[in-house]
């Protein structure tokens, strides 16, 4: 069965940096996700940068994320694919943001959002070629 999860709860509120829980992809079958950003709200003049990041322990996450979704300013859907096949030391993933503000002080940045992931299935090995003269 593939797996689904959230990685940021759809409707998190977040007001400040930092990141998200710790998934175990250990028995993905195919280490490939579809990731899927939903920004419900925002406030003007500011941006948020999720990016996800890999552990081979649960502990330690590196210095670099292995997905940096494209930088947002308003409200919206962002998708992108996490390829994890040329990583096999990654057994934990995790959400982690940024956010920034720029002009009035006040109020502080605000975002409500989600990060669902998707596991993308396996391609066949093999596709079945077609016969010759095979009608539709």
């Amino acid at each position: 069965m593939a797996m689904e999860f959230d990685l940021m709860p759809q409707a998190t509120l977040v007001q400040e940096n930092g990141h998200g829980e710790a998934v175990d992809i250990r028995s993905s079958a195919t280490r490939t996700f579809y990731c899927v950003m939903n920004i419900r709200e925002q406030i003007e003049q500011e941006s948020v940068d999720v990016s996800i990041w890999g552990s081979a322990d649960g502990e330690n996450w590196g210095t670099h994320p292995v997905l940096k979704l494209p930088q947002q300013f308003y409200k919206g859907e962002t998708r992108a694919v996490l390829d994890l096949t040329l990583v096999p030391n990654v057994n934990f993933i995790r959400a982690a943001w940024d956010l920034n503000r720029w002009g009035r002080v006040a109020p502080l940045p605000m975002f409500v959002l989600g990060l669902r992931l998707e596991e993308v299935p396996a391609m066949p090995s093999r596709v079945p070629q077609m016969q010759a003269g095979a009608t539709k």
